[in-house]
């Protein structure tokens, strides 16, 4: 057991370095509170590689991943025009109390399962657990996985202490979609047609949907604020020059 729970946390360390999980686990940080993330991760990785060592000790299969990277993706892209989007909320406080909610915490555990199913880490895990002691090789790549994402975590929390909120809030909303259109071209490149074009409309249409939506929220936010941005006299008082 021991052997197995060392070889899988080096294995899996190694494969998760410079991975897209890795690269999502920085850009979540850099929006919320680091332990919500780290500990939605946790959660995530723990039951991927459960389900990984159930298939590959116990049944000897794989699960094929293009259904899984076309679900991620369009999860995905939803993110980033959330994150673009921006906070609904004006009250500052409020905003730092939502990103410790619970919506918050399902939303990156959500998307760290589906980005995991069929990616090279699974793989992986399936192919280690089917020769090895399943509970070890669970132990391990769990924590294999969990401590290459907390490195990424750490940098991404150091970023966001440095840099504006919109600015954050644009580049993650980049990589999001870079994360989308990586895991999309991952699912449909083998495709059928089929898939490839009910796929693609279901991206035109969210794209399309969500764009028109940030547009009125913004919009919305710029009419609530135009009367702030200069205030009318009233009264008596000496003219400022």
């Amino acid at each position: 057991m021991i052997a197995a729970l060392l070889l899988s946390f080096g294995v899996i360390f190694v494969a998760e370095l410079g991975d897209k999980s890795q690269l999502m686990a920085m850009t979540y940080a850099l929006r919320y509170k680091w332990w919500v993330v780290l500990l939605a991760i946790t959660v995530a990785t723990t039951a991927v590689h459960a389900v990984s060592v159930f298939f590959g000790h116990f049944l000897g299969l794989s699960i094929p991943s293009n259904v899984m990277s076309i679900v991620a993706g369009i999860a995905m892209l939803v993110f980033g025009l959330w994150t673009l989007r921006g906070d609904s909320l004006d009250d500052a406080e409020q905003g730092k109390a939502d990103r410790v909610g619970k919506s918050v915490f399902f939303a990156v555990m959500s998307s760290f399962f589906l980005a995991e199913l069929g990616d090279k880490t699974m793989l992986a895990t399936i192919t280690l657990s089917a020769h090895s002691n399943w509970l070890g090789v669970w132990i391990g790549s769990t924590l294999g996985m969990v401590a290459a994402d907390a490195l990424a975590i750490a940098l991404g929390a150091l970023l966001g202490k440095h840099l504006p909120e919109r600015t954050i809030a644009i580049g993650a909303s980049v990589l999001f979609f870079g994360f989308a259109a990586w895991l999309l071209y991952e699912g449909l490149r083998d495709s059928s047609s089929i898939t490839v074009v009910a796929t693609l409309s279901v991206v035109v249409v969210l794209v399309g949907v969500g764009s028109y939506y940030i547009h009125r929220v913004h919009r919305a936010k710029l009419d609530d604020d135009a009367p702030h941005a200069h205030p009318v006299r009233t009264g008596s008082g000496p003219d400022l020059q």
